[in-house]
């Protein structure tokens, strides 16, 4: 197994998760209601965390919406759990774990081009800033230049296992 160097261990993680999350109440106060879209597999474990979070603080509700997007594919291929129409003049908050190449989010982006949204916001955990695309996100737990031969783990509610981010 390749040497892992603990980047953001339980406690922290969930610190990141509770900022970002004050940050999106404080971004989206006066809304009745929020949509998070989940991108799937692990950005979908943080939105429920986030969701979590504000029902409990916030004055408006907020809905989890799934997103799985292909990310190898060369064209866009998502499959949601949503009508798209659904978010027609809503907040959207789009969350992911890693911000590697950008790629993941501009296809999430793509989901969302159609529809007339009120706002399009991103989350994510862990920014590499190693972007092949120009995107960037509206909140990030914490920002690590890497080199792109380096992989993060992000380790989220794996039976067994503590919630931890690491560097390899």
């Amino acid at each position: 197994m390749a040497e892992q160097l603990l980047i953001l261990n339980k406690q922290q993680i969930q610190q990141k998760i509770d900022r970002i999350a004050y940050q999106l109440l404080e971004d989206n106060f006066d809304e009745k209601e929020i949509l998070i879209a989940g991108m799937l597999p692990r950005g979908t474990n943080i939105a429920k965390r986030l969701k979590a979070i504000l029902d409990e603080k916030a004055p408006f509700k907020s809905r989890l919406l799934t997103l799985d997007v292909d990310r190898n594919a060369t064209i866009l291929s998502a499959k949601t759990d949503f009508d798209i129409s659904e978010c027609n003049g809503k907040v959207v908050i789009l969350v992911d774990d890693v911000l590697n190449s950008g790629k993941a989010l501009a296809y999430g982006f793509g989901v969302f081009l159609n529809a007339p949204l009120k706002k399009l916001r991103t989350v994510v955990l862990v920014d590499r800033n190693h972007k092949s695309f120009p995107i960037n996100t509206d909140y990030s737990g914490i920002a690590l230049s890497t080199i792109i031969k380096q992989h993060i783990d992000v380790v989220l509610d794996q039976e067994g296992e503590d919630d931890a981010v690491y560097l390899r």
